[in-house]
């Protein structure tokens, strides 16, 4: 295991460490390359109606082309991350930001579906490369002291960065097209791109293993399986052919990807007798629980802003900016708290603001009370979810030796893209029970035409009730009451999934801001240039 700290340059302190305003250029560029990657994961969902019109596709064709960028980015991340490690972070990075921007020009030029599918796919690639280097870079570079402030603004990007992407995005289709969405990552790599080659060192880790391309292959079969069954399952049923066929295929390599692993032992691409340490467990356990309630939640504010209050996407998306705000900030204040009074009890505040959030948009929401009832709930959220990232991220990079951060950065990335893959199928399959079983009783005296659309979803309801004609008021009425049932249902499981996820890390996290893994003596395996 070895260190990495760049050598003295003119750029750098007596110590060899990056000056100050250094260390800030190789904070912004990552960030940005990063705020990228998370932009272009949930941009396209403000589009989905116009990319149907423009390829004349189905929902699942449009569907396919917002999901396998995710599939891509999350089944490439280990690999990717590990080959960083070894070739070089910088050179990773740049041609990863070379990928993406290419791939999104074409994305954003693609005359048919088929070449958009091509194009995302590609940039899926290019973003595998870029976001565990961009969290690698910061591990490697920033010293010990500096480094948990650092880790708190990329938490915070990373969480927030979703919500803005999406803002920008929808703004971009109100004002201009559709097709303009691809502007936003094209001119952020280029930022990135240059900031990097100017900025960002050099740092690689040379091994005494052989790369391990078993491990590397059966981890790509598991990702796509399991994300698979995540994407499809609340599309098409979880009893269809195809995801059960992807949930056989994503598990059995799970399982052989832990076997391969214990077998490598320490040539293993991820030493998955790490996760019996705290700090491991406990952190990916709570990125995975808190990015997918932040997933789950957006499922089910934008139908409440846009189908119940009946506000436009923009506006929508603009409401969750508070939280965005309040997350972002709080990533920030995270390393100071968590350097008073332990990381442990940092990620179990979090923990318990989040929850306490959840609870007050289950117990204060309303269909005529509007905005007012779920934004303290937000703001809750915003905080709880700021506080408790930024130490699971340090708990998880901590937990691998310096030679593996590009995995241990690979591993927290795949770790937020399972939650949120978890949290939108588990909480959108709650609300959308929830929500028929509400609905059942209501609809005495509407029209059997009708009141079956209805039942398909509260979007379906307010699409058909001008069809109704003096029915109309008492189908909207009926359906908005029904989404805020089902809407207190969701939060309420979410409020008592964080409560578990409280009780385990009060008893189970880490107990220290920085294991001791990531501190080691400087060896000569480690090669940085400037």
């Amino acid at each position: 295991m070895s260190t990495n700290q760049p050598e003295p340059t003119a750029a750098a302190g007596g110590d060899g460490v990056p000056d100050t305003r250094r260390l800030r250029a190789i904070l912004i560029a990552v960030s940005v390359a990063l705020m990228a990657v998370i932009a272009s994961v949930s941009g396209l969902n403000v589009a989905q109606t116009h990319m149907a019109v423009a390829f004349d596709a189905s929902q699942g064709t449009v569907l396919w082309i917002i999901n396998i960028y995710t599939l891509a980015l999350a089944a490439l991340l280990l690999p990717l991350g590990a080959i960083g490690d070894r070739l070089g972070r910088k050179p990773m990075l740049i041609a990863g930001l070379g990928v993406f921007a290419a791939a999104s020009v074409a994305a954003g030029l693609a005359p048919t579906a088929e070449v958009m599918l091509a194009a995302r796919v590609a940039a899926g690639v290019g973003a595998a490369m870029i976001m565990p280097i961009t969290l690698a870079v910061i591990t490697a570079t920033f010293p010990e002291a500096q480094r948990g402030k650092a880790i708190g603004v990329w938490t915070g990007v990373a969480g927030g960065g979703g919500i803005l992407g999406m803002f920008l995005s929808a703004l971009l289709v109100d004002v201009a097209d559709w097709r303009w969405l691809f502007v936003l990552p094209v001119v952020l790599s280029v930022v990135a791109l240059a900031m990097t080659l100017k900025s960002v060192p050099d740092s690689r880790e040379k091994s005494a293993h052989r790369f391990d391309t078993v491990g590397a292959l059966v981890s790509v079969v598991a990702v796509v399986g399991l994300i698979f069954v995540l994407q499809e399952g609340p599309e098409h049923g979880w009893t269809a052919p195809a995801t059960v066929i992807g949930l056989a295929v994503g598990g059995i390599a799970a399982l052989g990807f832990v076997a391969w692993e214990l077998r490598r032992r320490d040539a293993s691409l991820l030493d998955v007798r790490l996760f019996r340490e705290r700090g491991l467990a406990g952190g990916s356990l709570t990125l995975l629980v808190v990015f997918g309630v932040q997933a789950g939640i957006a499922v089910v504010l934008f139908p409440f802003f846009q189908a119940v209050l009946g506000w436009s996407g923009l506006l929508s998306t603009l409401a969750l900016m508070p939280m965005a705000v309040m997350m972002m900030t709080a990533s920030g204040l995270a390393p100071g708290l968590a350097a008073r009074i332990g990381s442990r009890a940092t990620m179990a505040v979090g923990i318990a603001v989040a929850g306490i959030g959840l609870a007050l948009m289950a117990l204060f929401v309303s269909a005529t009370g509007g905005y007012p009832t779920v934004l303290p709930g937000m703001l809750a959220m915003g905080i709880g979810m700021g506080l408790s990232m930024t130490p699971s991220t340090e708990a998880i990079t901590g937990s691998l030796p310096r030679e593996k951060q590009g995995v241990a950065s690979a591993l927290n990335d795949v770790t937020r893209e399972f939650g949120t893959a978890l949290g939108v199928a588990l909480l959108g399959a709650l609300l959308s029970a929830g929500y028929r079983s509400a609905i059942a009783d209501r609809l005495t005296g509407i029209p059997q035409g009708p009141a079956d659309t209805a039942r398909e979803g509260i979007a379906n309801a307010v699409e058909v009730a001008d069809d109704t004609g003096p029915h109309a008021p008492d189908l909207l009425h009926a359906a908005r009451q029904s989404f805020v049932d089902a809407w207190q249902q969701a939060m309420w499981a979410g409020a008592a999934v964080l409560g578990a996820l409280f009780l385990y890390i009060a008893l189970r996290g880490p107990q220290t801001q920085a294991p001791t893994a990531v501190h080691e003596p400087e060896t000569p395996d480690t090669v940085t240039t400037r």
